[in-house]
C-alpha cells in the first residue's frame, strides 16, 4: 500500500512538474511570436550575448576584475558594467568586435569600482517598475522594447516607431529611481 501511495504522489508531483514546463513554454512561444524581430534573429541575439560574454571573460583581467554584460536586439550589441580603465573598456569592445552576427556595438560600460549587490538588487526592481508601466502604456508594444538598468541607469532596446520611442522613454523617465534613461533602438 505505501509504495502504490508513493507512485501516485511521485506521478502527481511530475504531472504538476509538466505542467509548469508548458506554461513556461507557451509563454516564451507567445513572447516570440509577439516580437518584431524573426524567430531567427531572436536565435541570433542570444548567440551572440553568448558568444560576446564568453569572448569578454576569457581575457583574465576582464573577468577577475571588471563587470560586464552584453545584451543584443536584432545584430545590435550594448555593453554595459564598470571596469578600472578606458584601456579595459577598449579592450572589451575589441574583445566583441569579431562576433558573427553583431551589426554595431554600444558601448556604455562606465569607468569606476564595480556596483554592489544591493545596487543590483536595486537596478533590478527599477527594471521591473519600468516594464510595469510600459505594459500598461497605450500606443506601445512593450514586447518589442527590452529594459536593462545598470547603477540607476535604464538602457531601452528595441525594434520601434519614433512614437514609440519617445513614449518609451518618457515612461521610463517618470518611474522614481531612475538617474537616466538610454536609447539604444533600432527605428522601423
Amino acid at each position: 500500500m505505501l509504495k502504490h501511495s508513493l507512485i501516485i504522489i511521485s506521478t502527481v508531483l511530475f504531472l504538476q512538474g509538466c505542467a509548469v514546463a508548458v506554461v513556461a513554454g507557451t509563454a516564451g512561444a507567445v513572447t516570440a511570436a509577439n516580437d518584431r524581430r524573426t524567430l531567427g534573429s531572436q536565435i541570433d541575439d542570444n548567440n551572440i550575448e553568448i558568444k560576446a560574454n564568453l569572448s569578454i571573460n576569457e581575457i583574465p583581467r576582464l573577468a577577475d576584475h571588471a563587470n560586464i554584460s552584453a545584451v543584443s536586439v536584432n545584430g545590435i550589441v550594448l555593453l554595459i558594467g564598470q571596469v578600472a580603465n578606458q584601456e579595459m573598456k577598449n579592450e572589451a569592445h575589441r574583445a566583441i568586435e569579431t562576433v558573427i552576427g553583431i551589426r554595431k556595438i554600444h558601448n556604455q560600460i562606465r569607468i569606476g569600482s564595480n556596483i554592489s549587490i544591493s545596487t543590483k538588487t536595486h537596478d533590478s526592481w527599477l527594471t521591473s517598475k519600468v516594464k510595469t508601466k510600459l505594459l500598461t502604456t497605450d500606443n506601445i508594444s512593450s514586447n518589442n522594447i527590452k529594459v536593462i538598468t545598470e547603477n540607476g541607469e535604464v538602457f531601452l532596446m528595441g525594434l520601434v516607431s519614433n512614437s514609440e520611442a519617445n513614449t518609451a522613454v518618457s515612461v521610463a523617465r517618470n518611474v522614481s529611481g531612475v538617474e537616466r534613461v538610454i536609447k539604444v533602438f533600432e527605428y522601423l
